[in-house]
Parts: structure tokens; sequence; C-alpha cells
């Protein structure tokens, strides 16, 4: 018996270590992109994340001043000015991008015609030369700087206020809400049939719902598309709601089946002595025992159909009045989606609302369980 007792400890340490590997493994780049998404463009693309709060190195170049900023000091003209930009550090300059640090601040350097250019340490720069400058375009200076840590929100403020992302929020609410309410209505009528009702062909429907889990969304669009062009629907909201109801519907009966299978069955029976119909028996004991699984499809459908973007190109459009959250999004991010830091703030702003309705179902989907778990008198 103790090892018998052992070995169950030791499986239960197995089970919360990978339980927390798996957190820490998902919950770790959250707080990475979570992070970047309040950085600058240079900083993200010069270090990662979690060197966030720390200063970073980055090479650079800014232009000295031209001919109309010279001043004449004695038998010399001078171009002088500041490169440097506030908490910024300098450590090296140079006037070539083949060696953008061959010199240290302050040093003196020689150019062509005379000329000779200085770099301080504050990053003020002084330019001399024996003759009258002519130049229309200052030269370029290269600078190896030490940057301070930078956090902004213009990259939020970026996104919210993206040409047309209003509209396209609500166009994805529109999308959304009725794809997951009109597959759980009909997954749960079907699931109810099948898991209680005796009527031939029940276990031919049954493997025929499980086949159609493995059927890829992808080999489906085309038909699908024609299909609904042949009878009129084309590219709008009824199309695109019962597109995900098709695509969603194998999934919700086969849980919701698998959950009223374990039902008690004396309720049940005792309901229908007492003369009850099969709509009384599912409306006032089959959904209440199944809201655990209702409320854990219905945040599942949810979260596929809020972030969506294949399903709603191909049935909805791409038109501006038409586009969802997630069109506007790629748009935004342009065709090399070089951006990361708009992809960053773009993440967050668009898991918002699935992440209060992960959070509001989760509440009720504890009391569901409970509420299934007690007896009454």
């Amino acid at each position: 018996m103790d090892n018998i007792a052992g070995t169950k400890s030791c499986l239960v340490w197995a089970v919360n270590l990978a339980a927390l590997a798996l957190v820490l493994l998902w919950t770790i780049p959250t707080f990475g992109l979570l992070v970047s998404s309040f950085r600058d463009r240079d900083q993200i693309s010069t270090s990662g994340w979690w060197r966030a709060p720390m200063s970073a190195e980055s090479t650079g170049f800014e232009r000295a001043g031209t001919a109309a900023d010279q001043v004449a000091e004695g038998d010399l003209w001078v171009i002088s000015g500041e490169l440097l930009q506030e908490g910024q550090g300098l450590r090296a300059w140079g006037t070539s991008s083949r060696d953008p640090s061959a010199y240290t601040p302050g040093e003196t350097v020689a150019l062509k015609d005379g000329q000779e250019l200085t770099v301080s340490e504050t990053g003020t720069y002084r330019l001399t030369s024996p003759t009258e400058f002519t130049e229309t375009r200052g030269m370029r200076i290269f600078l190896t700087t030490l940057d301070p840590p930078r956090f902004t929100t213009e990259n939020y403020a970026r996104v919210i206020g993206a040409e047309g992302l209003g509209r396209a929020f609500m166009n994805t609410f529109t999308v959304t809400i009725p794809a997951t309410v009109i597959p759980i209505l009909i997954a749960a009528f079907a699931a109810y049939a099948l898991a209680w009702m005796e009527f031939p062909g029940r276990a031919l429907l049954v493997a025929g719902v499980v086949g159609l889990l493995v059927v890829p969304l992808q080999l489906a669009l085309i038909p699908l598309l024609k299909l609904h062009n042949d009878i009129g629907l084309g590219k709008g909201y009824m199309g695109i709601w019962l597109a995900h109801t098709g695509f969603g519907l194998p999934l919700a009966i086969y849980l919701l089946r698998n959950y009223m299978v374990g039902l008690p069955r004396e309720i049940i029976e005792s309901a229908r002595v007492d003369g009850a119909t099969e709509f009384q028996i599912f409306r006032r004991i089959i959904l209440p025992l199944s809201f655990p699984a209702l409320a854990s499809f219905a945040i599942f459908q949810f979260l596929w159909v809020w972030n969506d973007l294949l399903v709603a190109t191909v049935f909805l459009g791409n038109s501006s009045d038409q586009l969802v959250m997630t069109g506007v999004l790629r748009e935004l991010l342009g065709s090399r989606g070089g951006d990361w830091e708009i992809l960053a703030a773009s993440a967050f702003i668009s898991i918002a609302v699935p992440l209060f309705v992960f959070f509001a179902m989760q509440k009720y989907l504890v009391r569901g369980l409970l509420a299934g778990s007690v007896k009454g008198g």
C-alpha cells in the first residue's frame, strides 16, 4: 500500500508540474507580447521584450547643418548643433556607413579640404572649414547611442484610430453573436434526440456527426459558397451565420450528446412516468443540467468566430462596410506585416472582448456545475 500511495503522490506532482509548464509556456509569450505592444518600433527591432526595462544600444545617423547654418568665427566657417535626443548617451560615432563606430566621443577627425569634425560626449558637434561651406545637404554623422527604455501608447492610439475600425467592431459583433447562439440551439435539440430518444438510424447519425468532425474547413468553403450563390444567399450576414453554424454543429452535437448521455437516467424516466413530454423534459431537466457543457461550447464558438478571418473573407466580402476586425487589422499591417508594434497592440485589442466573455461565462459555468450537483428534496 505504501508503494501505491507513493506512486500516486509522484503522479500528482508530475501532473502539477506539467500543468505549471503549460501555464508558463502560454503566459510568458503573452506577457512578452503585452510588453512589446507598449514599445516603439526602433526598440522592438533592436532588442527583445525582456530587455524593455533596460537601455538599448542602437545605430543610426543624423545630418549636420547645411551652408545656410554656417557662421564665421575668425578665419573659420563653423556649423554646429545637437545630434542626440533627450536621455540618449553617445557610445561612438563615424562618418561612413561601413564603420559607423570608428571614433570615440570627443575625438576630432580631419575631413576633406581641411575640414574638421568633432562630436562631444553630450552629442554636440562642431564642423569647421577654412573656406565657406557650399553644401545644400548636410553630411551624415553616424551615431552609436545608448537609448533609455521608452514606453508609449501611440501603438494603441494608431490601431484604435484606424479608419473603419468602429464599423468593423460592430460587424464582428453582428457576425459572432448569431453564429454562437444558432448552433447552440440546434445542437442542444439534436444532442438530446441522439442521447435519449429511440428512433431508427440513430447510431448512423452519431457516426455521421463523428465523421464530420474530421472534414477540413478549407475543403468545404468553395462548395458551400457556390451553394449559397445558387440559392440566392450570396455574400452577406445570413450566409456567414449559416456557414459558421454548419462548421460548428458537428463538434457542438458531439460534445453535448456525450454530456447528456451521462445525465441520471432515473430523473428522465421519472419525468416520463409523471407524464412530461419530451420538450418539457428537454426544457426543464436537460437544459439546466447541461448548462456547463452549453457554456463551454459557447466560449469555444465565440472565440473561434470572433478571431476568424478566412470564413469572413469568403462569405462576407472585403468592402469597407463589411470588414470584420481581423480584416481591418490585416489591412492596417499591410502586405509585409513588419510593424511588430502594431501587431502586438492589435492582438490585445482584438482579444479584449473574448477575454471579457470568457471570464463572464466562466462564472456561469461554475454556477451551473454547482447547480447540477445539488439534488432537490
